[in-house]
């Protein structure tokens, strides 16, 4: 790749492209390079959500914080290995949430989990959720759940319990060689135990360097009306939907 493709696309991706090499072999500063930013996903990957700290910045807010963990009994290891368990709430955390049951059903809740970068809900989930709240109008909003050991399906059950017409769930990405900090955002209308991964839309890629706040909370809010007025969402919604809808 000549020099004058290789520096705009070194501009627009950080994707290890033409890499520098030293005779035949990788340089030995992009080999140290790959060595840091694997350890940095795993890292990631094993780091816990600091659930305090979260719950602090939220009363800051004078928001009100729910929190609770998934079926995961095991730690880390057993999380990654049971991607089952992580689906669903701990007997404890669905008797809380019978418990707020009682509380006026809001439209919109909000479920905050780990996922697989607690890094990425520590560094991105509340400026998200203050850019997101800003845009919310006349939606109701619920307590802000927040979900140790958690996948995306427990927001299902969880805005089953909690009776929300949608729920949108916060959560750690994957990370990657290139970003271990991906916040990405699930969207699904009339939440309930069962619902498929084509049922729900996804904003990812939330990160310094990625996708900023305010323009990831403008799509995620853009899903939210496309699904209330398609009364549904997924596959069969896309960003800037809600605009043909209305």
């Amino acid at each position: 790749m000549s020099g004058e493709i290789e520096r705009p696309l070194r501009e627009i991706t950080a994707a290890r492209l033409s890499l520098g090499t030293s005779g035949e072999a990788v340089s030995t500063r992009e080999s140290l390079r790959f060595q840091m930013d694997h350890a940095l996903a795993r890292d990631a990957v094993h780091a816990a959500m600091d659930v305090a700290l979260l719950v602090r910045e939220l009363e800051e807010r004078g928001v009100e914080s729910l929190v609770m963990r998934s079926a995961v009994t095991g730690g880390r290891q057993e999380y990654l290995r049971r991607p089952d368990l992580g689906r669903r709430l701990a007997v404890e955390s669905r008797e809380l949430l019978h418990g707020a049951a009682s509380l006026p059903a809001a439209d919109v809740v909000f479920v905050v989990a780990d996922g697989l970068s607690a890094l990425a809900v520590e560094r991105h989930a509340l400026g998200l959720m203050d850019a997101l709240r800003k845009r919310l109008g006349e939606w109701t909003v619920g307590p802000v759940c927040l979900v140790t050991q958690g996948r995306v399906a427990v927001g299902d059950e969880i805005g089953e319990l909690l009776a929300a017409k949608v729920v949108v769930m916060l959560i750690g990405e994957r990370p990657g060689l290139s970003a271990s900090d991906s916040l990405g955002v699930y969207v699904t209308w009339e939440p309930r135990v069962g619902r498929t991964d084509a049922e729900r839309n996804c904003v990812s890629n939330v990160r310094d360097g990625g996708l900023g706040y305010v323009e990831a909370a403008e799509r995620v809010v853009g899903l939210m009306r496309g699904a209330k007025a398609l009364g549904a969402s997924g596959v069969g919604l896309k960003d800037g939907e809600e605009l043909k809808l209305l």
